[in-house]
């Protein structure tokens, strides 16, 4: 009989202060060789996965486990409606909580997800491209049967009628699984919340299509669980994900006659096997990534670059089409300032950044400030404006590290615009830097930030310079030292990464040691053929072409520059990054 282990109820508090609970199994003292990390299905807790500590057999890991926000033991009250974004948050929160509570690193984590947690784990390790060592996704809930037709529009329209409300799961618990006895605590269970918010189920649908479609920008060993009989999700999808995952360490084991519920069945015991082989195989062999350091020359990222720049043939229905966006662009230029300026100095210059950040609709005739707003609401302008707020934050987080260690907060942005978010930032908190350096390629956007930085007062602490932000020597001999590098918006724009590496490697000489880092990144966009066959860029007027960089080849280039990640943010729609690194010492 295998011995039941000790367990401890705990909580947390989440990044906007939401309380969450949790249970933690130790390790056997003296023989820890990481942490598994469980997350349970949708509706239910984690008392209902609680027998996988024990059935897995792996006493020398500790076990943790949640209750998802709203769930369990963590419901309570809220001022705002989650969002999946929260949700996805939240596991960023709770791995961060266990590596500085148990000082357990990331690399020695595990984690094991089933259904709509195993969709909410997946898109959280798409968008921050965490390093731990492997991650088992069981039935994962990536396409839900709803056996209605039109289910997913008409859930769409009702929304947008009525906004949030509540569906039941239709769900029994004999479409789960095979154990009468797990039936039975399913049935008795009164922790389990069967209503779903419409905008997390709609929200979940969205995210799955992503991390399926993107899962080449996922490079974490991977095991996936399939159950054969499966009443709740399709199948399709789940082998769609499976065959594009961008890992060379991957497994797939169908499990003929399972129901949904994969590892509570009642022959669970197949499946369990597979999952403690596979976590101890990773476990055994030295922890090791994916370099991606030369994606710019051969990935899926550079191929799909190369096919949206690759001119379409004449007379083509495509060709015809993207003539035709193209003409109704131009005609709204005529009538959107936004449109017109996006024209005029290109879709991506500081220019039009800035008229994006200030988000006031202006043009010729009501029509004319009607499509402007139309515009800037574009999901794309959306998420910039969100980057934003996500600078303003880290920025803060930075300054407040600075003060708190003893250093001078001395800032240099390379590649500023205008300059409008820094000074914006500094003006949400209380700390005063001791210097800005803005830089930019343009004199027309040094010209605008001058303007600005006087019209603010602020000539005694900050200075605008032009400046080349590829040019390694040149940030290197910035002055004074700079403790805070900031890079925002840029190296979304360049697809070379020999060109990424000179702006890190100069900003890395440029850095004192212990100082800190803010970096953009762009590893999604749902536009990008929209914006290369159609937009103009700065340089030139050339077509704005994007080579997206997922976020794990991001953060790589950065660690080669020697920084180390601390912090991430991103917005609701997975299109924006915000995060900070430390120069490490030497």
């Amino acid at each position: 009989m295998r011995a039941v282990r000790a367990v401890e109820e705990k909580k947390f508090r989440t990044s906007d202060d939401f309380e969450l609970f949790y249970r933690y199994w130790p390790a056997e003292p003296d023989t820890p060789s990481g942490a598994v990390i469980l997350f349970h299905r949708g509706h239910e807790h984690s008392g209902r996965i609680m027998h996988l500590v024990d059935e897995l057999d792996l006493p020398n890991f500790a076990f943790f486990a949640w209750d998802s926000r709203g769930l369990g033991l963590s419901r309570g009250e809220q001022d705002s409606e989650p969002t999946t974004g929260t949700l996805i948050r939240d596991v960023q929160d709770f791995i961060g909580h266990i590596s500085s509570t148990y000082a357990i690193d990331e690399e020695d984590i595990a984690v094991l997800g089933q259904s709509i947690g195993a969709v909410v784990v997946t898109a959280w390790a798409h968008d921050y491209a965490p390093r731990i060592r492997c991650m088992v996704l069981a039935s994962p809930a990536f396409s839900v049967k709803l056996y209605v037709p039109l289910a997913w529009p008409g859930l769409k329209l009702a929304y947008a009628i009525r906004g949030n409300f509540f569906v039941n799961s239709y769900v029994k618990a004999k479409f789960l699984t095979h154990d009468p006895e797990r039936i039975a605590s399913y049935n008795n269970d009164e922790l389990i919340v069967r209503p779903i918010a419409v905008n997390i189920l709609l929200g979940l649908n969205d995210i799955a299509k992503r991390v399926v479609a993107d899962a080449s920008a996922i490079t974490i060993p991977t095991q996936l669980l399939v159950s054969g009989a499966d009443w709740v999700v399709h199948h399709e999808p789940q082998h769609r994900f499976y065959e594009r995952l961008g890992t060379p360490c991957k497994e797939r084991h169908i499990l003929e006659g399972f129901y949904h519920d994969t590892l509570g069945e009642k022959d669970r015991k197949l499946a369990i096997d597979k999952v403690r082989n596979f976590i101890l195989e990773r476990f055994e062999e030295p922890d090791k990534q994916v370099s991606l350091l030369t994606a710019d020359k051969l990935s899926f990222t550079r191929t799909e670059a190369d096919t949206i720049a690759s001119p379409l043939k004449r007379f083509s229905l495509k060709w015809f089409y993207w003539q035709t966006v193209r003409m109704g662009l131009r005609f709204c230029g005529w009538l959107s300032e936004g449109v017109r300026l996006g024209h005029s100095t290109g879709f991506d210059s500081g220019s039009t950044l800035d008229y994006v950040y200030e988000s006031r609709a202006r043009g010729i005739t009501p029509f004319g400030r009607f499509i402007d707003r139309a515009y800037l609401d574009s999901i794309g302008w959306r998420g910039i404006r969100r980057r934003k707020i996500h600078i303003e934050d880290l920025v803060r987080n930075a300054a407040e590290r600075l003060q708190r260690e003893g250093f001078a907060v001395r800032v240099v942005d390379i590649a500023a615009g205008h300059g409008r978010y820094i000074l914006d930032a500094f003006e949400q908190i209380d700390i005063r830097p001791d210097s800005i350096c803005l830089r930019d390629y343009s004199e027309m956007n040094v010209a605008a930030g001058k303007k600005l930085i006087k019209k603010r007062g602020l000539e005694d602490t900050v200075s605008f310079e032009k400046g080349d932000a590829f040019d390694r020597d040149s940030l290197a001999a910035i002055s004074p030292e700079p403790t805070l590098g900031v890079i925002s918006g840029l190296y979304e724009l360049f697809p070379d990464n020999d060109l990424i590496r000179r702006s890190l490697d100069g900003l890395a000489a440029a850095i004192s040691d212990g100082g800190y880092l803010i970096y953009t990144g762009q590893p999604w966009h749902p536009q990008l053929e929209f914006i290369g066959r159609a937009l103009t860029s700065h340089r030139e007027g050339m077509s704005w072409v994007m080579r997206r960089r997922t976020q794990a080849e991001l953060d790589q280039l950065v660690a080669a520059a020697g920084f180390t990640k601390l912090d991430q943010r991103i917005d609701e729609w997975g299109i924006f990054t915000v995060s900070l690194a430390r120069k490490n010492a030497g």
